[in-house]
């Protein structure tokens, strides 16, 4: 009777959606470009139309949306994922600025810190987000990084702010008021009641314009000189991280208290690299490694597969059970073993990925919450032995964050960290684009986001990633604080083929909740006939039982946050599992996706109703 009645309910909900989205399918035949915001989609479609491929496209919307400030601006980071056609192979793309030379545990613990700042010059890594256009535009584009640009050049001139990144101004004004080149430039109302700019107001960032008119002053010149497109492109990049840009991005980041130096920036690179992948029955899933959080989908799925989610019943009881209990046993693995695979020890990937390591795992699963997980040993499941089991043995699963303050953390910029949520679901936007030629990017860019220290005349914005890093190995060894090492963030692009082919690509902002929805997006779609759109619709559920990646890292065990629509029988039976519920009308970050319909050879873009997140498509 129960089962028929999950079907019955199953059955009503996804007939309401194919009739109830609130935005439509975007189809399109020769591109489609999604992203944050809609002026960051037009600068897609301008590229578009004048015959760029998606990575020109890309570039131009990670550009757009950086002058913008839509959650993300240009001293931040870019993750990207970039399906190549001529060799059918997917790429991935590293540009997470890294540590200081002079950041190290002992340095944070002699100011007093617990964990390196929310805010603030001491917060910042090297920015990765300029090195990771131009690399892409270099690498896989077609254009000219002048033509690419031209978008973000005239934004920086001035356009009409919108009111999601002015009132993030005002929110954060006592903030901003900390470091001068941030007031000059935030604070365009300065002395009035509302010191930051209104909805409408044309904003105008004449350092920022005068730097991107650097980069392209440079590439033309190389032009000239007789470089090539690609080479060009360098010599840009060059200046941005060697250069006039760097000298002053190092000197105005030390003037406010920073430790960037220009070497810091000389030695930065970006690294291409050969993503991860798993298979979900016929499907394969590409992620990026563990720099970023993105191997949980994989370590997810591997669990998963291995259930029969889809009898269960869309958002049923045992559904939500089951797949929160997953995430918390992938996420308990995250908190424990990733961190940047270019430093030793390396990661075990191999025992994480392993399918047998994934059966095992599952066993922990039982009727009740368990607010007891903890990181497996993946190092049964490959060569080698556990280097850290002394702190696997202690690790605690209550990051309580009466445990982790210290007295002089609260006379900190940490001490803003009170909203925990808001936190757990900070920052990022997304960038999708295909184009008919078979060339598709996902991106989730990041960092540098309002209230962000501007360094000195480059009307740069800095990166607020430091955060990410833990100074004690006992919280994460292979994400302990080292000069020159990226702090492991939640940013996770997303690529999937089936038999080969371009199936879906997708990502979402919103922290570490990011490859929860993602999870959910992706089995909506696979086990549950959800079209593009109603899978970004679809409501999501929350985990907060792992540490969060910002702040003091504090986690809730048994906390779940569902749609306020669920149904007062499964919140019922969620709290006799042991739940501590809350509800509310949103659950998910802005998802932005595209399936590929390799019948009629066209795109299906869809775009979740929760932002101001936008698509073009043709």
């Amino acid at each position: 009777m129960m089962k028929k009645y999950f079907l019955l309910l199953l059955i009503f909900f996804t007939t309401t959606l194919h009739s109830q989205t609130n935005k439509p399918i975007l189809h399109g035949k020769h591109w489609i470009a999604i992203t944050g915001k809609p002026l960051g989609a037009t600068a897609g479609a301008m590229i578009f139309s004048e015959g760029g491929n998606a990575v020109d496209a890309a570039c131009a919307m990670v550009a757009a949306t950086a002058t913008m400030w839509d959650v993300l601006g240009w001293g931040g980071e870019t993750q990207a994922l970039i399906y190549h056609p001529e060799l059918k192979k997917v790429i991935g793309i590293n540009a997470l600025g890294v540590a200081p030379s002079g950041a190290t545990p002992e340095f944070y613990r002699e100011k007093g810190y617990s964990i390196p700042p929310k805010f603030g010059p001491l917060s910042a890594v090297t920015p990765g987000t300029p090195g990771g256009i131009m690399v892409m535009l270099a690498e896989y584009g077609t254009m000219s990084l002048e033509k690419v640009l031209e978008p973000a050049l005239e934004m920086a001139r001035g356009y009409p702010i919108e009111a999601q990144a002015a009132n993030s101004i005002e929110r954060n004004k006592d903030e901003i008021k900390k470091w001068k080149y941030s007031k000059s430039l935030f604070l365009t109302n300065q002395g009035s009641e509302r010191e930051a700019p209104v909805e409408g107001e044309v904003f105008i960032q004449k350092d920022l314009y005068n730097t991107l008119n650097k980069l392209i002053e440079t590439e033309r010149l190389a032009l000239e000189k007789g470089k090539n497109r690609k080479e060009a492109i360098y010599e840009a990049y060059k200046r941005f991280y060697e250069g006039d840009i760097a000298i002053e991005i190092a000197r105005s980041t030390q003037e406010q208290g920073g430790l960037i130096t220009v070497d810091d920036l000389k030695n930065y690179e970006v690294y291409i690299e050969e993503p991860l992948k798993i298979s979900y029955k016929d499907i394969e899933v590409y992620k990026l490694t563990t720099w970023v959080q993105s191997p949980v989908l994989l370590q997810s799925l591997n669990m998963i597969e291995n259930l029969d989610i889809k009898s269960m019943g869309f958002n049923s009881t045992n559904y939500i059970h089951s797949l929160y209990q997953v995430m918390n046993l992938t996420f308990a693995d995250r908190d424990f073993y990733y961190g940047d695979p270019y430093f030793n020890p390396k990661e075990p990937l191999e025992g994480l990925l392993s399918k047998e390591y994934a059966k095992k795992r599952l066993k922990l699963i039982s009727d009740k919450n368990n607010e007891e997980i903890k990181p497996g040993n993946p190092y049964e499941f490959q060569n080698g032995n556990n280097p850290f089991l002394h702190y696997l043995e202690s690790w605690e699963t209550d990051n309580n964050l009466d445990k982790i303050k210290s007295a002089f953390d609260l006379n900190h910029n940490m001490s803003n960290n009170n909203d925990f949520e808001e936190s757990f679901m900070a920052g990022t936007t997304t960038v999708q684009a295909a184009d008919t030629s078979g060339w598709i990017v996902s991106i989730t860019p990041s960092g540098g986001w309002i209230p962000a220290v501007i360094a000195g005349n480059t009307g740069i914005g800095l990166s607020q990633r430091m955060q990410s890093f833990v100074l004690d190995p006992k919280d994460g060894p292979y994400n302990v604080l080292e000069p020159g090492k990226r702090p492991r963030a939640t940013l996770t692009p997303t690529i999937a083929l089936k038999s080969d082919e371009p199936f879906l690509s997708f990502a979402v902002q919103g922290g570490d909740s990011q490859d929860q929805n993602l999870l959910q997006f992706f089995l909506n779609m696979v086990e549950f006939d959800m079209n593009i759109q109603e899978a970004c619709e679809a409501p999501n559920f929350n985990s907060f039982q792992m540490r969060s990646s910002f702040g003091y890292h504090e986690n809730r065990p048994g906390e779940l946050l569902l749609h306020e629509s669920a149904p007062q029988f499964i919140r019922k039976e969620l709290r006799k599992k042991g739940y501590k519920l809350q509800f509310r009308p949103k659950t998910s970050g802005p998802i932005n996706a595209i399936f590929f319909d390799n019948i009629n050879k066209t795109f299906q873009g869809g775009s979740s109703d929760f932002g101001e997140d936008y698509g073009i498509a043709w």
